[in-house]
């Protein structure tokens, strides 16, 4: 099964920019998405079913703002939208589908670069994430949650890490929820297989920094222990330009 996660920072504009074409050489199994930025009729689901995907779309109730999608090749047997909270459910950031006994959550983490208001939202909505999880993974072990997390783990992946001091996505208690997650038996699984510094998934659209590779890592496949052995491989499609982020795989049979 091989996964792609990727926010393409608007499911419109990407698809313009040649996304199916790409997604027809990539021919992933499941296909997630984040930053949709559209309405369930604003998404051109008949373009992904031509390449064989089932369509599943939880948007936000904003029109043009977060949104997260599922394309599978296989049907899941169990497909659900949000964590029943309508707080977070309304801005379109959890979806969940099962195939056979592995369960794909794809998750949109809110960004708290906007001010105090929108970082402690963030950290409320990490918090109620947290214990979703937990709870999901008592009778769904097998669990892959990929998705961007607008986080940075560790200093390794983000760029100059002593000029990030104070800045959302590095400050110390999200970092420290990354790590209380990964104690909780959830394997970042890229570092299983590159321990590389300066392999980010995201740039700043400023000051030409994909240019200079001043970039971040926070999307992720986090996924649970049961799977180590299953898991074939991961990585970062860096060559990507859909999207100021890029895609990020992994593989598990």
């Amino acid at each position: 099964m091989k996964i792609i996660s990727y926010n393409v920072n608007g499911i419109r504009s990407a698809l313009s920019k040649g996304l199916l074409d790409w997604l027809q050489v990539e021919n992933p199994d499941i296909f997630c998405i984040q930053e949709s930025k559209a309405q369930p009729e604003q998404i051109d689901t008949l373009s992904f079913q031509s390449l064989g995907y089932h369509s599943y779309v939880f948007s936000a109730e904003k029109k043009g703002y977060s949104g997260v999608c599922i394309f599978s090749k296989s049907e899941p047997d169990y497909v659900h939208a949000g964590m029943g909270i309508p707080r977070y459910d309304n801005e379109g950031r959890v979806l969940r589908a099962d195939f056979g006994d592995i369960t794909v959550v794809c998750v949109y983490v809110p960004s708290g670069t906007t001010g105090d208001i929108r970082q402690e939202f963030k950290m409320d909505f990490l918090g109620s994430f947290y214990k979703w999880i937990q709870e999901l993974r008592k009778t769904r072990p097998n669990i892959v949650v990929c998705g961007d997390y607008n986080i940075c783990h560790k200093p390794i992946d983000i760029n100059h890490p002593e000029r990030q001091v104070g800045v959302s996505g590095f400050l110390p208690e999200e970092r420290e929820w990354l790590d209380q997650l990964e104690d909780s038996g959830m394997i970042d699984s890229f570092r299983l297989f590159d321990d590389r510094a300066e392999q980010y998934s995201w740039w700043s659209m400023r000051f030409k920094a994909r240019e200079r590779n001043a970039g971040w890592r926070i999307d992720y496949h986090w996924v649970s222990e049961p799977l180590r052995e299953r898991i074939t491989g991961a990585g970062i499609l860096q060559q990507v330009v859909h999207s100021d982020h890029c895609p990020v795989w992994v593989e598990i049979h």
